[in-house]
């Protein structure tokens, strides 16, 4: 059995109401998310430099122009995935180089343990060019005598001419 509404046929007024959308604050609102947005995407590049490359190219339009309300939280949206995909990139990036130094912690301590290792400086995120290595003292004596140390090295390529 159905029921109908005989409401409907009447003319009842179900009291909906029509709301006014400002869209000037509106406005106002997205341009503010997007500028917080901005500034906290562009720390996220400034504290990933020189060793993080993110991408912050900005997806030009067709011209310039007034963005309509959609377009502005398209523009809002794509800035927040871009702005969590960098600090996900960040993360990963600090994660690895607090692994290396730890690494190179372990390599000081025990040398032995840790034969022919080597880890470039740009893994603990140090600038420049070189590595932390364990080799043998005094070569293959010390080799065969168990005597290990961490070298630092310059590692940086002479200049050909």
């Amino acid at each position: 059995m159905v029921m109908v509404d005989d409401r409907l046929e009447q003319g009842f007024d179900f009291g909906l109401i029509e709301v006014e959308v400002d869209e000037r604050a509106a406005r106002r609102a997205l341009r503010r998310q997007i500028a917080t947005l901005e500034r906290q995407l562009a720390d996220a590049v400034i504290t990933g430099f020189p060793h993080v490359h993110l991408d912050v190219a900005v997806r030009g339009a067709d011209g310039p122009r007034i963005l309509a309300l959609g377009e502005l939280e398209r523009v809002r949206d794509d800035l927040a995935e871009r702005l969590r995909a960098a600090r996900l990139v960040l993360q990963e990036r600090g994660e690895r180089e607090s692994a290396a130094r730890l690494l190179l912690e372990a390599m000081i301590a025990d040398p032995a343990k840790h034969r022919f290792v080597r880890l470039p400086r740009a893994d603990l995120g140090i600038g420049g060019c070189g590595n932390y290595e364990v080799r043998p003292r005094l070569g293959l004596i010390g080799m065969l005598a168990g005597w290990w140390h961490v070298k630092v090295s310059s590692g940086c390529p002479l200049a050909t001419g």
